[in-house]
């Protein structure tokens, strides 16, 4: 499938999502052939040993599969499995909770709360414990799952340098004069902004200018942003996406397909540049038509 997920993205503007499940291994018709073809060996592949890797005097070293039983002091434990019932109900019978699971391995908790921090239930506002099925019922619950409220105004969040040099127009003209390209798309996207009636944000890259502060202006009606110094108009952007996602329904125009991921990721619709190009124009068609009637 290779990266076709990222393609069903682009095609449904962050809606579609691709997911696989493996059904079954099959055998390969020709397998000899195919071996054959990779000459691959994998006794020669020391980055991906085939063999068991053990650990002596601090250092790492590989144990063929037939010497395992000979080299391993474990013994005991694998005795000790096998007569052990593999039931499901007979191994976790006497666990009941989360918590009870990870004492199992008390060193292992100890190694992940020394690095992430202890662990903690997640709770809701009120500081009550989220649970997934009522405790009542056993149903789960369906308002489960954090679903934003889009309730206020709709903003527009527009990547000036990647709109300018994905645009046919406005690449050829930056060529020329960068400013003059800038211009032109403000003056674009103020039509635009007055016919759609969104919050429009353009946001140009500044952040190659030594000692630049974050400059934001307006201009007409629309907002324009020039990043400050190390700050990229990428990261503004995820930034305040993600603010402005939780309580409002917000777009992202730019055709970067790292920042298209992150944005989707922060509750933002992500629309590419050329999408964006066929929308301007729709609504430039639009106003002719309304001020020559």
């Amino acid at each position: 499938m290779r990266d076709y997920a990222k393609e069903v993205v682009q095609y449904t503007r962050g809606k579609g999502r691709l997911g696989c499940t493996l059904s079954v291994y099959e055998p390969c018709h020709n397998a000899d052939e195919v071996i054959a073809a990779t000459g691959y060996d994998p006794d020669a592949d020391t980055e991906n040993p085939c063999d068991s890797v053990f650990c002596s005097h601090g250092a790492g070293h590989t144990v063929k599969w037939n010497e395992v039983k000979n080299c391993m002091h474990l013994s005991g434990v694998m005795n000790q499995r096998a007569t052990e019932s593999t039931a499901p109900s007979a191994r976790f019978e006497r666990y009941r909770s989360q918590d009870d699971i990870f004492a199992l391995d008390k060193e292992l908790m100890s190694i992940f709360e020394s690095t992430y921090g202890p662990v903690k239930k997640r709770t809701d506002n009120n500081n009550t414990p989220m649970r997934r099925y009522d405790a009542t019922t056993g149903k789960k619950q369906r308002n489960y799952k954090y679903e934003p409220k889009h309730t206020g105004q709709e903003y527009l969040l527009v990547d000036g340098y990647n709109v300018i040099y994905s645009w046919d127009r406005l690449r050829t003209l930056a060529q020329d004069n960068i400013d003059a390209a800038r211009s032109a798309l403000m003056n674009i996207l103020c039509n635009y902004q007055g016919f759609r009636k969104c919050e429009l944000i353009l946001v140009f890259d500044a952040y190659r200018v030594k000692g630049h502060d974050r400059e934001v202006e307006k201009v007409n009606n629309i907002s324009v942003v020039y990043t400050k110094e190390a700050e990229t108009a990428d990261t503004y952007i995820e930034k305040t996406s993600h603010e402005l996602a939780k309580n409002h329904r917000v777009r992202v125009v730019t055709s970067d397909v790292m920042e298209q991921l992150i944005i989707i990721g922060n509750g933002a619709v992500r629309v590419s540049s050329e999408d964006f190009y066929e929308e301007v124009k729709t609504a430039e068609e639009e106003i002719r038509e309304i001020i020559g009637s």
